[in-house]
């Protein structure tokens, strides 16, 4: 199997960078569609229209319904061909940006996608998730591109809810270990092949950033300031381990977080927020060193990432509810089959209670 490593064509990173969108939208077409959140257009409407201004690139906006479904990508697909528009750009948050992903890949034409929080991997990813106009998981759609362009404004970032850019701090936590699992086992990455040096080199250099520079991001953050590690913090979230999880491949952490979304107690818990709880029970199935197990676990703390069940929601974890967690990580089509021996439903319930204890060790709780 040969080794395949993916990416977006072009990545840009910086504050302000939003307000030239235009000029850089005209290098891809000659008419776009915006697809934005009324909310986000309240915001971020005089920026966007200014940005096309003289760019030589007109601009259609048009508002988000709220779910990436079927009738909503059918529906812009309709809305592309009434204007004319010959690209598309999705400016907000994840299911924003899968719909216009989507609509790119039916109408084959090129997407720019600027998301407005750094709160998972997704924006750089050839992958969008559908769901059901009631918002209930219907199927991926997996791209034969990644977007043609990623850009992140930084000062808009910055200003989104300090929870979200943590979460995906804890999003991101699971990148490098997941690719060293992957790599371990010879197992194929969301990219169709082995996993390249060159995804592991960015998947360990996203690992650095966080443990060097996550405390001090998440402290600007919340005193309003956008300094050199928030800045770093963003590619990590984004770019790091975007290339990282679909090039390095996924694992553990993110099997047992979709084991957790069948407990309704954990639903209002952030995706970053499970993975990494789901972080912690793979390095216990993996039976890491008790410094590298104890350093991200104090991590985790620091930033406020759940580290324990309850943290997680789970007031009432019994042996019923986590055996149906562990049972629905160990589905044969999900990627806890990607570690490097094998896992099964009594061996992730095991780690799942060890993970929970270990929590409430370096908690000081009983």
């Amino acid at each position: 199997m040969a080794k395949i490593l993916t990416s977006p064509s072009k990545y840009v990173q910086g504050a302000g960078e939003l307000g030239k969108l235009g000029s850089y939208a005209k290098n891809y077409g000659k008419k776009a569609l915006v697809l934005v959140t009324a909310s986000g257009h309240k915001r971020l409407g005089n920026t966007l229209e200014t940005s096309f201004q003289d760019s030589g690139c007109e601009l259609v906006l048009d508002y988000f319904n709220g779910e990436c479904s079927k009738t909503e990508i059918n529906r812009l697909i309709e809305v592309m061909k009434k204007n004319g528009c010959d690209m598309i750009i999705g400016v907000g948050g994840g299911k924003i940006l899968d719909t216009a992903k989507a609509v790119a890949y039916y109408e084959k034409v090129p997407v720019l996608i600027c998301p407005t929080i750094a709160s998972t991997d997704a924006p750089c990813s050839a992958l969008s998730v559908v769901y059901t106009d009631a918002g209930v998981f219907e199927e991926y759609l997996f791209l034969p591109a990644n977007p043609n362009m990623v850009l992140m404004d930084t000062e808009i970032i910055a200003k989104s809810p300090v929870r979200l850019t943590v979460s995906g701090m804890g999003d991101a936590l699971a990148t490098y270990f997941e690719a060293r699992a992957c790599k371990n086992s010879g197992a194929m990455t969301c990219a169709g092949g082995k996993v390249t040096g060159a995804a592991m080199a960015l998947a360990k250099l996203c690992f650095d950033t966080l443990m060097d520079e996550g405390v001090k991001a998440k402290l600007a953050l919340e005193a309003g300031a956008c300094t050199e590690a928030v800045e770093k913090i963003i590619e990590a979230n984004t770019l790091l381990s975007g290339i990282g999880f679909e090039s390095g491949g996924l694992a553990g952490a993110h099997a047992i977080h979709n084991g957790f979304t069948v407990l309704e107690e954990c639903h209002h818990m952030y995706h970053g927020e499970k993975v990494a709880f789901g972080t912690i029970t793979q390095l216990v199935l993996e039976n890491v060193p008790a410094e590298e197990l104890e350093d991200i676990i104090d991590w985790c703390i620091e930033l406020g990432l759940p580290v324990t069940l309850k943290q997680l929601g789970i007031e009432n974890p019994t042996k019923e509810k986590l055996m149906a967690v562990a049972e629905a990580a160990c589905a044969e089509n999900d990627t806890l089959h990607n570690m490097p021996f094998e896992v099964t439903p009594a061996s992730v319930y095991a780690a799942i209670l060890a993970a929970d204890r270990y929590g409430k060790y370096f908690l000081g709780e009983e």
